[in-house]
């Protein structure tokens, strides 16, 4: 794992971006010698996000029907 000052990674990001992009291992961000950020290349099947989803709406009548003030937690 790459660590890397905010004023370095601002200098070169793009740099850093394709080293995560193409190693696929996280690069730490730091501020002060503290780690404040993880950029981390993104990994997840959409695909499998959307299959999640699926069958998550059992029944949902009358969608176009307008919705009162007081069922908008919101509002209250």
């Amino acid at each position: 794992m790459q660590v890397v000052s905010k004023s370095q990674f601002k200098s070169q990001l793009l740099e850093y971006l394709r080293i995560v992009e193409q190693s696929k291992k996280p690069l730490i961000i730091t501020h002060g010698k503290k780690p404040v950020i993880k950029v981390s290349a993104y990994t997840e099947d959409p695909d499998r996000l959307l299959q999640s989803l699926r069958k998550s709406v059992l029944a949902y009548t009358d969608p176009f029907d307008p919705v009162g003030e007081s069922e908008w937690e919101a509002l209250q």
